[in-house]
């Protein structure tokens, strides 16, 4: 498996498997199996998700090591206060029957910040957390929380994909180190169409591929890590067959063309973002 070297030198697996709106426990401990079963290494859930239960009895019941795995759960800004944020990695920790956790992120920017994240740095320092990081961020909000703490964040987990390949944030996570990843990096749904161009399908065609296996190779030739999401065994299969062939510079230019510009799930504007982030309480 491809990986991402992070900030701190921790290793990070480039493709993962996401559980986002995977609702049904035992659908969701289903797909995780099959995902660890396919070869994902990387597992990401959120307690706004209330599924860190369920993919805990999917990373415990795989039969691969704890150690070979690498898991990602968030903290939303309901428990952003410092005992609130504490009491919610202890769950976390529970829920998921784990005694470290890979990588922890801030879910959205809002509430107060500066207590999470020092509470993050604090579980990182005991060696229980191997990495930190935050979702959702924008450039100013990315830039004052490294600026005004001490471990710089590792990861900054957006909307990525062929609509919304965010370049500007991902020039600003570069620069300061924090490496990019994509949630939503086949749209959620939210543009099927986008699998039917002919640019596509002819790209696809030529590597015996689907168009959504370009779209992510796409992006891991972006040196984006990605995280996409199925229930269905032979999805997950798909999405994970993304390494033995290579998009050369001109079938890339033709996919950078496809950017819009516009989040297809939240949106890149800070009212419309809180809004958006409001309807996970």
């Amino acid at each position: 498996m491809q990986t991402i070297t992070l900030n701190n030198n921790v290793e990070m697996p480039i493709l993962g498997f996401g559980t986002f709106l995977i609702n049904d426990k035992n659908e969701c401990e289903r797909s995780v199996i099959n995902a660890i079963q396919t070869g994902y290494r990387l597992i990401d859930t959120a307690k706004a998700y209330g599924n860190e239960d369920a993919v805990g009895l999917g990373i415990k019941n795989s039969g691969i090591k704890r150690e070979e795995l690498f898991v990602t759960t968030k903290i939303n800004f309901g428990d952003f206060e410092k005992e609130d944020c504490e009491k919610a990695l202890k769950d976390s920790f529970e829920k998921l029957q784990v005694d470290y956790i890979d990588m922890v992120l801030l879910h959205w920017p809002f509430g107060n910040t500066y207590a999470a994240y020092r509470v993050l740095e604090d579980f990182y320092e005991r060696g229980l957390i191997r990495a930190i990081g935050v979702s959702n961020y924008m450039p100013s909000q990315l830039i004052d929380l490294i600026k005004f703490n001490k471990v710089v964040p590792a990861v900054n987990q957006i909307e990525v994909n062929l609509h919304c390949q965010q370049k500007e944030l991902r020039e600003i996570n570069k620069k300061y180190n924090v490496a990019t990843q994509a949630y939503a990096p086949l749209g959620q749904g939210k543009a099927e169409y986008l699998y039917e161009l002919p640019v596509l399908v002819e790209i696809a065609k030529k590597y015996n591929k689907t168009p959504r296996q370009i779209a992510l190779k796409f992006l891991i030739q972006n040196n984006i890590s990605v995280i996409p999401k199925s229930v269905h065994t032979e999805r997950i299969k798909e999405n994970f067959d993304l390494f033995d062939f290579e998009l050369n510079k001109e079938e890339m230019d033709i996919i950078y063309s496809l950017d819009k510009g516009k989040n297809l799930i939240g949106c890149s504007q800070d009212i419309a973002l809180a809004e958006f982030a409001m309807t996970w309480i």
